[in-house]
This record gives C-alpha cells, structure tokens and sequence, in this order.
C-alpha cells in the first residue's frame, strides 16, 4: 500500500451558501415540517439537536446528564431547592430527543408583549428598508395593537431567512382565502391574493430577516364567508393576527389550515482535498485477480499467493504473472506487457496512519504508467 502526505496546496478550505427551503403545516395544534412525521422519534414540527436523540426510536435507553460539581451547572427545569439538595458527584438526568419547534404567540389589543418589547430597538433599526417596521407610528403601535408573533429558531433557517421566500398562507376548508409575501424583499408581508380577498396590497405585517421573527398585525376580515372561534373569545371572521391559532378546543378551528414557507440562509465550511496519482506510480495492486489465474509456481503447494519462508526470511513470490489486461486490437493477447491498474478507493490517513475516511469512485479508473490524475475529495465539515 502506497501512503502520500498532503502538501499544503493539496488542502483547502471555504465555504458554500446554501438555501435550505422550510415548509411548516399547521392544523389545529399539530404541526408538520418538511411534510415528515415522526422522524425517528421526533415529535412532529420539531428538529432534534443531537443524534443521540434519534436513537430513542429504535429503543435504546440513552438520556443527557450533568454531573453536580463545584461550577454548580445544571439543568433549568430543576429548581434551586432540588439542585441545594443533591450531593457534588450526583448524577442530574434529562430526557431525549432535545427537538426545537417555531414558537406562536397571540398578543390581544393593550396586552403585555414582553417578546414584542424586546424587539423595539430593532424594529426602529429597520426602518430604512421600510416604515412598517416602525414601533410606534401612524401605521400602529406594536406595543399595544392586536399581534402574533412567530419565532423561528436559527436551527432550522442558518445564519438569516433569505429575503423574497417568506410566504404564509390561510385555508378554510381546503380553499386559499389569503396569502402575503415579503414581495419587494423589505420585510414587508403584503397580501398577493387571492385576487379580490379582504385586505388585498395591504400590509400584515414584517420579517426580521436576521433575527427569525414574523410580526403579524392585520386584523382586518381577509373573508366573511366563514367564521371560527380562533382566540377563545367567540367567533370571528379570519384574520392574519389569527394565523397558525389552534382555536379554543380540538374543534374549533378544524376548517382552517396555514401553511408557512421560507428559505434559510446557511454557510457549509467544505474541506477539499486533492490527492494525486503521478505517472508510473501506483501502477501495482496485491489484488489476487491481478495475476494470471491457474499459474503453477514451484513449491507453491496450494496457495500461489502465499509467501516464501525460511530460517532468514520472509519474502513476497517473484516469478508470478501478472495478467496482462492491456486492450490490443486482436483476439489473442500478443502485444507487448502494460502494466495496468483501477483506482477504486481512496483513503484517508491521520498523522497515526490511522485510516478515517475512504472515497469510492462511481466506477474505477484505469491507471497506466503514463497516466496522471488528481481526484478532488471533498467534505463537509
């Protein structure tokens, strides 16, 4: 086996912007993302954020633990008196998968909103991209008017939401009543249909792009054909400070569905690797079939490919032939001996020659003496 090391010119590194597309559907109080159901465990609507957690779908009895020490960390869900109780050395347990969903919040008119709050400094901010942002204006005070806020955590979009994908749409029995979208890429969610609906080029609302967050204010009747008791306060027309709400009970909002779409933002660090085959290298394989098959060889016994031994040695058979597999254009193999090989496998060795990764070819390549090739490998990490 032939090992080469890198140069530094055979390693490089960068990154690739990729536009993950996200797909969130919402009936009463299921969510679905990607159209999966219950991947591996995962609760519906939900990424997990460990492998481990998956491994809880094929029964494995694997759990997330901290040991208490004196940097006295633990988990927020035990309270300080339960955490005072334990001794140093004790073990603290928490359940898996650990999953992250979109978080929807219904602000009613003069309600507290500390999660609208937070975002008063960079709401103002993005007023240069547009006025809807404004926190308090002519278009409304988003301290006090009626709001939903959707709050999207950065594992499923990446670094921002990709400006112009932002789409959200309302269905009452299977039929589209309303639909808004960031248009003109400002943050700005205008209402694009369906043709003629309440509240048609207005705006519902702004995306904070960065941040992951959907602010709806349209509280204006998008239809008056049909009514659900979305909020627990009686039934109402549909509105866009409606979207996504399960209704008072399992039934309430059963005729109504939401679909939000989008597209993320994500950066890929990709390690590329060249690996190099030069001319008249790598041109012999310990492959049994690269040696004629049925060769007799003197006191070879019944293995051909065994080794030569003695009192002074170990050595490798020197007179067995190898095939030629050189293409001639005859029946009969009478041309001259080429030696010829197919590079199928690559592999990838640490500073240990420890082996931690291999590269298949779709299909071998042939490799003759005066043959050159660089195989670009390249990973993710």
């Amino acid at each position: 086996m032939s090992l080469y090391k890198f140069e530094p010119d055979d390693i490089l590194f960068n990154r690739i912007k990729t536009h993950p597309t996200l797909k969130f559907i919402i009936h009463t109080s299921s969510v679905y993302y990607n159209d999966n159901v219950n991947v591996f465990g995962t609760p519906n609507g939900n990424v997990s954020l460990d492998e481990l957690g998956t491994l809880k779908a094929f029964g494995s009895d694997y759990h997330a633990f901290i040991t208490k020490g004196s940097s006295r960390v633990g988990w927020k869900t035990v309270s300080l008196e339960a955490f005072s109780e334990l001794q140093f050395g004790d073990t603290i347990t928490s359940s898996l998968p650990l999953t992250a969903s979109f978080q929807n919040e219904y602000f009613g008119e003069g309600t507290t909103r500390l999660h609208v709050d937070a975002l008063q400094n960079i709401s103002n901010y993005k007023t240069y991209l547009s006025d809807a942002y404004s926190f308090s204006s002519s278009l409304g005070d988003k301290g006090t008017q009626e709001a939903r806020l959707i709050s999207i955590p950065s594992i499923f979009y990446g670094s921002s939401i990709k400006k112009g994908t932002v789409d959200l749409k309302f269905y009452v029995t299977g039929t589209l009543i309303g639909r808004i979208q960031d248009k003109y890429q400002n943050g700005e969610l205008l209402q694009t249909g369906p043709p003629g609906s309440g509240g048609s080029g207005s705006v519902a609302g702004v995306v904070y792009y960065e941040e992951g967050f959907i602010l709806l204010t349209g509280s204006w009747d998008i239809t008056t054909a049909n009514s659900a008791d979305y909020i627990g306060t009686g039934v109402t027309e549909p509105k866009w400070v409606y979207f996504g709400a399960p209704g008072a009970s399992d039934t309430a909002t059963v005729s109504s569905s939401y679909e939000m779409a989008m597209s993320g933002t994500q950066y890929v660090p990709v390690m590329t690797m060249l690996a190099h085959a030069e001319k008249t290298e790598l041109n012999h394989s310990n492959n049994p079939t690269y040696l004629v098959f049925g060769q007799n060889v003197a006191n070879s016994g019944s293995n051909i490919y065994g080794a030569d031994t003695g009192s002074m040695g170990y050595y490798e058979r020197s007179n067995l032939k190898i095939k030629n597999v050189a293409k001639y254009p005859y029946n009969n193999d009478t041309g001259s001996f080429k030696k010829e090989t197919y590079i199928s496998k690559i592999g990838i060795y640490d500073k240990e020659k420890n082996l931690i990764g291999i590269a298949k070819m779709a299909t071998p390549v042939r490799k003759r003496e005066n043959d050159q090739f660089t195989f670009k490998l390249k990973l993710d990490i």
